[in-house]
């Protein structure tokens, strides 16, 4: 994937992201995780256990109309193939009512396949992690719903490990798939990570952010 892949950012957000006229203040923030596949998003949240809405369950059906691909497959680190209006919407709801529903998806079939509920519980932050995060942050700090935006950063190799070995453990693709779809992101790693920062997230290692989201949440 490249840069001229991707859709234009700022009509984009103009078009996806416009503040409704009836919102209303927030009960909690949203902290925005992003980070390459693999970096320890997930890991993370259930250390920190906050509210978590994960972002990778608005992907679209693997036959949505339009589908970008790649490695022959659809490329799932494309955005397009992500339903991010649905995603903040979700965010807008959770963050003033306490409570929204969200899809469930499953990656190894590539489809939503039910629905689950997140509540607040009169918690100060809501966490949504996932590698299209960054897309929120324009519109997220916009609707005053933003309290951080973190991209995990650690050394690159340790990444495509432990991303393989737990894409392998949860068979999410054919094992030729995740070998060239995990060489194709250590390469392009350091672009992904300029692009999230270029979009409002700030770097930080696991450690940092989740010693910065505990204070936060105080």
């Amino acid at each position: 994937m490249t840069d001229s892949d991707l859709p234009a950012t700022a009509p984009a957000a103009d078009a996806l992201f416009d503040v409704p006229p009836d919102a209303r203040r927030p009960a909690a923030r949203v902290v925005l995780l992003t980070g390459p596949s693999g970096s320890g998003k997930s890991a993370l949240t259930r250390r920190l256990g906050l509210p978590v809405v994960a972002l990778d369950d608005f992907y679209r059906d693997v036959d949505h109309p339009g589908m970008p691909m790649r490695y022959g497959i659809v490329d799932w680190d494309d955005p397009r193939s992500w339903d991010g209006a649905a995603a903040l919407e979700a965010l807008r709801t959770v963050t003033t009512t306490g409570r929204t529903e969200v899809p469930v998806y499953d990656i190894p079939t590539s489809r939503r396949t039910g629905t689950t509920v997140v509540e607040t519980q009169g918690a100060p932050l809501v966490v949504a992690e996932g590698i299209f995060a960054a897309e929120l942050v324009e519109a997220c700090r916009a609707e005053g719903l933003l309290a951080d935006a973190i991209c995990l950063v650690r050394p690159r190799l340790v990444t495509f490990w432990f991303r393989f070995l737990r894409d392998v453990a949860e068979a999410r693709k054919p094992l030729g798939t995740l070998v060239r779809r995990g060489w194709g992101l250590l390469r392009e790693e350091p672009r992904l990570v300029r692009r999230w920062v270029a979009l409002g997230c700030r770097t930080a290692t696991p450690g940092q952010a989740e010693r910065a989201i505990r204070i936060l949440a105080r």
